[in-house]
């Protein structure tokens, strides 16, 4: 398993954004909004949610790129000291 490393306020970050994604796409299939405040609250908060996820995912793929730049490379040929 591979560590990221993580701050507490990018974890909220992540997960709010999460939070909006998945509200978004609620409000999208609920029934108690009439359809049209349904429809553009739920797209922004999909669209939002989207949106501020894709630079997440990004930061969070380059640590985890740097972290194994960084780290010995597991395939090479210990010597064997027996």
């Amino acid at each position: 398993m591979r560590e990221i490393p993580l701050s507490l306020p990018e974890i909220g970050l992540i997960a709010g954004t999460r939070a909006a994604l998945g509200i978004g796409i609620g409000l999208l299939i609920a029934d108690w909004l009439d359809r049209e405040q349904r429809q553009a609250a739920g797209w922004a908060l999909v669209a939002i949610g989207g949106l501020t996820t894709i630079p997440l995912v990004v930061d969070v793929l380059s640590r985890r790129r740097l972290s194994e730049a960084e780290r010995p490379d597991s395939r090479v040929a210990m010597p064997f000291a027996g």
